[in-house]
């Protein structure tokens, strides 16, 4: 037999060979791609993946696939203990609120009872003391209450097109009586037509947030302007004030829960408004950031997505 046929049916054996081997492999990785594929999908879905089954065995899929089951159970039961702690803390946060609710009342029910009442010029003094310290802790307690629901995911943002002049009247209104007691001149620019999605309930108390600070910020006879842009990706609402500024070292802490600036302790207030507004406007996936300098002022600009 002739050497050179030996070699060439040899060598046209083993490409055969290399090539049915080549297509198992590229079967075997198609095949593999597409169970890591599932499983994935699977577990993003939240349906989860089985353990065990024909494919558990001594390979690549079956070592990859108990893996993902025990990171599949892991998330699981860490889900469900999140589920847990928050069911939990709704309860807390319902008791808190129903609870305080009677007690604080029957306390400014009490005081109006006292208001009718003869009393000394101490007691006058003492009564109105014990009114604003009510009012105090009324408020305190639905700030927190508050800033406990949005923060466990208890109230929901429910973004809707809406006009922002209007949402922005409404901040603007409740503002109004604060600014002129102090002498504030207030004033809109905005144009009345434009459209944005979002809140608008919560997005007010956002800007109302703002402009709170800006008065409690701003000198008798100063000015607060609220200016709103339509930029190519956010609608920029600007809260421009003429009050004492801000320090930079302090500009990192303004948004923090019970910050309040030390000048200030004698207005009322707790120190979670501009947390609140941050909160707010995130979870719309916008966001809030501040220009001060001391002695000129400060400009707070909040944005929404278009």
């Amino acid at each position: 037999m002739d050497w050179s046929v030996i070699v060439a049916v040899s060598a046209a054996g083993a490409a055969v060979a290399a090539v049915w081997r080549m297509y198992r492999l590229n079967r075997d990785v198609y095949r593999f791609e597409e169970k890591v594929e599932n499983a994935l999908d699977d577990i993003i879905s939240g349906n989860g993946i089985s353990e065990g089954g024909e494919d558990i065995a001594d390979s690549l899929w079956g070592k990859c696939g108990e893996k993902l089951w025990r990171v599949n159970r892991i998330w699981t039961k860490k889900e469900e203990a999140g589920r847990r702690e928050k069911e939990l803390m709704k309860e807390l946060i319902s008791d808190i609120s129903h609870q305080t609710k009677t007690p604080i009342a029957n306390m400014k029910l009490y005081l109006e009872f006292l208001q009718e009442e003869e009393l000394s010029g101490k007691g006058r003094e003492f009564l109105g003391h014990l009114e604003g310290q009510t009012e105090k802790l009324d408020f305190l307690l639905q700030s927190m209450v508050k800033m406990s629901r949005l923060e466990t995911g208890m109230i929901h943002i429910r973004q809707q097109e809406a006009k922002l002049y209007e949402t922005i009247a409404g901040a603007v209104g409740e503002i109004v009586p604060f600014a002129a007691k102090k002498g504030i001149e207030l004033s809109v620019d905005c144009d009345e037509d434009l459209m944005v999605r979002h809140d608008r309930k919560w997005t007010e108390e956002a800007v109302f947030n703002v402009l709170d600070n800006a008065v409690k910020y701003t000198e008798s006879g100063g000015s607060i302007h609220v200016a709103v842009k339509c930029q190519e990706v956010f609608a920029k609402i600007s809260v421009r004030d003429t009050g004492k500024g801000i320090a930079p070292e302090r500009q990192a802490e303004i948004f923090t829960r019970f910050y309040r600036e030390p000048e200030i302790h004698d207005e009322s207030g707790i120190g979670i408004g501009l947390y609140l507004a941050r909160k707010i406007l995130e979870l719309q996936n916008g966001y809030i950031e501040v220009w001060s300098q001391e002695g000129e002022g400060s400009e707070f600009d909040l944005y929404l997505p278009n």
